[in-house]
């Protein structure tokens, strides 16, 4: 039963480089694009974008999106967005955390969302320290 379980938490699905969609993408688990993509993608899953994919969309928002391919759109990920070596992303894009290798062609705006203020730990009492992490996790 467990390796049942662990299937379904690494799910993959995949759009072939053959496919070609158009209309609404909603998923929970991970989808990889091989092929083209026209629409709008709503998602709580990971998004993999391959290389020689095209998705054009006019909002893309995901757990995490990683950009092999071309994405052209505005792209909001609640974890991370990565564009590797030959990449290319049009649009603006927000994220927790953003990575962008040499080679990518990026054009747009991005900005940092969800990133916990600074904890400054060598000047306060360490029972308000302890307090404050509390409070976070609550």
């Amino acid at each position: 039963m467990a390796k049942t379980d662990n299937k379904k938490k690494n799910t993959t699905v995949i759009l072939g480089d053959r496919t070609s969609f158009s209309g609404i993408l909603r998923f929970k688990e991970t989808l990889c694009i091989q092929g083209k993509f026209k629409g709008t993608i709503e998602a709580t899953g990971a998004l993999i974008v391959d290389k020689g994919a095209v998705v054009e969309a006019d909002h893309i928002t995901v757990s995490s999106l990683m950009v092999y391919g071309t994405v052209v759109g505005e792209v909001h990920a609640m974890d991370r967005i990565d564009m590797y070596t030959g990449a290319e992303v049009r649009g603006d894009c927000s994220a927790a955390r953003l990575r962008i290798a040499d080679g990518v062609l990026f054009e747009g705006q991005c900005s940092m969302t969800g990133v916990d203020k600074e904890v400054e730990i060598f000047s306060r009492p360490t029972e308000e320290i302890k307090a404050e992490l509390q409070r976070m996790n609550d």
